[in-house]
């Protein structure tokens, strides 16, 4: 019964208010900032390379314990969220349900949701504040600060806690212990045991240690997989260009005999694209407030192309690999789907695709569940900043991980729809009030590129927050 109840408020919230949401918002910041995901594609890979030469951006007046998380570390931290199950395993339950085209929804939303993306970052960079290591931040700060409205920010604080530290850690590390039991026969129980003790030595170190994890394992990860998929491209060339044209016809509903309907394509590919890459969705703002740069928008546009990153290169993938290997209407879907394809795509006639995806599904799904652990301290310290009701969250999502590997999830996927929907609305409400301020920084970035200068904020250059833009004095 209860099942029943959680499963048709999910749906009504995911299905149609979120989607709606979503993309209404989404459009009207492209609009508003002249397409900045389309103009700025090149300043942002300029960024993220000078980014990487750690501490290379780092203000003057920046305390030595707040420019400790480098950009790129802080870009790298919210991909290990973004990069995970949903890249794998959530791409394939889009095709099975959605068709084909789901696939050019999921890219239709990743392009325009990397406007929200960049508003949303924009805004945690200009109002975060100094924690004891390192700067802190989010929707839940910018809803504070910039709106006044302590009671909306504790909401959203609450639910990103549930959504991200409990609910997707359990499911991420469900499916690390589905992988590693159907490749490697390993226990789940072990597999439990393990993602807890490991879960807990890298969190108990705070976000100096998740973000060099971070930085370390995803990007590493990330390149692997997009080769083994352009490897299977090459060996199925062939193919290519009936894929493409496939996507394409299925996603207008023009080839319906592939499977799913127009709708399923747009609902499944918008609702599995928000998943993956969670572009205005209010969890990466957490990651990109932690960074020490001299503007706020040079995080914001760094933020966006982790969208890119995510949905066009990650997803894409996926994507390919399942459909060019044949087999994506053979009842199989998610992860399951997936290692069947890569099977087919290599033509070995082995397991190697179910070797290779468990292998990739551990480090994707690991580094998200550390990521998504921090997006719940961060909130937790906006709450009550207190060092004992931090430890008593760390043991209690230690506690998770190891219940998700072990336990059905069904009822607990169908909370954290419920709880990411209303999160993502929150968010979505916040950023279109504090847009027009995102949008101004936009316009005092650029003007100080066109002057040849490296951008830097002052609080003097939007006045009437200045009080509450506390990190750029």
């Amino acid at each position: 019964m209860l099942e029943n109840i959680v499963s048709a408020v999910s749906g009504v919230l995911t299905d149609y208010v979120m989607v709606t949401v979503l993309l209404a918002v989404a459009l009207f910041f492209t609009i508003a900032t002249r397409g900045v995901q389309f103009r700025m594609v090149g300043e942002m890979c300029r960024l993220l390379v000078r980014s990487g030469k750690r501490d290379n951006d780092r203000r003057a007046n920046d305390a030595p314990s707040h420019g400790s998380i480098s950009s790129f570390q802080a870009f790298a931290l919210s991909i290990a969220s973004r990069v995970g199950t949903g890249n794998l395993a959530g791409v394939g339950t889009a095709i099975a349900l959605g068709g084909p085209g789901a696939v050019f929804w999921m890219w239709v939303i990743a392009i325009l949701g990397a406007a929200s993306a960049f508003v949303e970052s924009t805004l945690a960079q200009l109002f975060k504040v100094k924690g004891e290591k390192s700067f802190m931040g989010g929707p839940a700060y910018y809803i504070l600060k910039g709106l006044h409205k302590r009671w909306w920010a504790v909401t959203f604080a609450v639910l990103i806690t549930l959504t991200f530290g409990f609910a997707f850690n359990s499911v991420q590390s469900n499916t690390i212990a589905d992988a590693l039991n159907s490749s490697f026969s390993i226990p789940r129980e072990l597999t439990a045991w393990t993602l807890c003790i490991l879960t807990l030595i890298v969190i108990w170190g705070g976000v100096q240690r998740v973000s060099r994890f971070s930085e370390i394992v995803v990007p590493f990860m990330a390149v692997a997989y997009i080769i083994l998929a352009i490897i299977i491209i090459a060996l199925n060339i062939t193919h290519f260009p009936a894929v493409m044209a496939m996507i394409v016809k299925n996603a207008f509903g023009f080839d319906e005999a592939l499977g799913g309907s127009i709708g399923a394509a747009i609902i499944m590919g918008i609702k599995r694209g928000l998943f993956s890459n969670e572009a205005g969705e209010g969890s990466t703002p957490n990651a990109a407030a932690t960074a020490s740069v001299s503007h706020p928008v040079k995080q914001g546009l760094i933020q966006t192309l982790g969208v890119y990153t995510d949905t066009l290169l990650v997803c894409t993938a996926t994507a390919f690999i399942i459909l060019c290997s044949g087999i994506f209407m053979d009842g199989h879907d998610g992860i399951v789907l997936t290692q069947h394809a890569i099977d087919a795509g290599l033509g070995t006639g082995s397991n190697i695709g179910s070797t290779f995806v468990s292998i990739a599904i551990f480090f994707f799904a690991f580094t998200s569940i550390i990521a998504n652990y921090y997006y719940g301290e961060t909130n937790i310290r906006f709450i009550r900043n207190n060092d004992t009701l931090i430890n008593i969250y760390r043991l209690l999502v230690g506690g998770i991980v190891y219940a998700g590997a072990v336990m059905s999830l069904d009822l607990v996927w169908g909370f954290a729809d419920i709880t990411m929907a209303l999160m993502t609305l929150c968010n979505l409400a916040a950023i279109v009030m504090l847009g027009k301020y995102a949008i101004r920084l936009l316009n005092d970035y650029r003007a100080q590129r066109r002057r040849g200068l490296d951008p830097i904020y002052r609080s003097s250059t939007i006045p009437e927050i200045a009080p509450e833009t506390e990190c750029w004095e």
